[in-house]
Formats: structure tokens, C-alpha cells, sequence
């Protein structure tokens, strides 16, 4: 009985492991719901909007999107966003290649 315990142990951790990582994707991709309606009221599009409007449809791979910063000083190390501000990746226009970045203002 004792070894099946430590499989179950195991599987449950790496469960809420992959439940926290889609967590975290679902935060990075939706963004600051205030700060989009602020961005919106603008006038203007959020980075992945402007981006999707750029590729062709679906063909954008973002680089590193829940990478944060490990600056200190001047109260950044309160303030650490994912992509730090940046999303960057490639996608294809009209088929070919590219490689893009747009900041995000949010």
C-alpha cells in the first residue's frame, strides 16, 4: 500500500503544477482587464492585437511569454509583468517568415 501512495502524491503535484502553468498562460494571454479597456479607450490595440492583425491567422509563435524581469531599484521589483512589456515571437505574412516584437503598454 505505501508505494501506491507516493505515485498518487506525485501525479497530484505535477496535476496542480500543469493547472498552475495554463493559469499563468490564460493571465499572460488576457493581460490586465482594466488596463486593455484603458488601452481600448485610447484608441488603441493591446501588442497580440496589433501583432494578429500584422501575421497571417494563427501562424504567431510568442518567445518566452511568461518570462519576467529580475531588476531592483526605483520599485521595480514590485512591479515584474509578464513578457516585461514585450512580446515578441514570428508568424508568417503572406507565408513568409518574420520576426516580430510590439510593446504593451498594459
Amino acid at each position: 500500500m505505501p508505494q501506491e501512495t507516493a505515485p498518487r502524491t506525485e501525479r497530484a503535484a505535477t496535476h496542480h503544477r500543469a493547472a498552475e502553468l495554463a493559469r499563468r498562460r490564460r493571465e499572460v494571454l488576457q493581460g490586465d482587464p482594466k488596463a486593455t479597456e484603458a488601452q481600448h479607450a485610447k484608441g488603441k490595440l493591446t501588442a497580440r492585437e496589433r501583432i494578429e492583425l500584422l501575421l497571417d491567422e494563427g501562424s504567431f509563435q510568442e518567445v518566452e511569454p511568461l518570462r519576467r524581469h529580475r531588476a531592483t531599484g526605483f520599485g521595480l521589483e514590485d512591479r515584474r509583468p509578464y513578457t516585461d512589456g514585450v512580446v515578441t515571437g514570428w508568424g508568417t505574412v503572406e507565408g513568409r517568415t518574420v520576426f516580430v516584437y510590439a510593446h504593451d503598454f498594459r
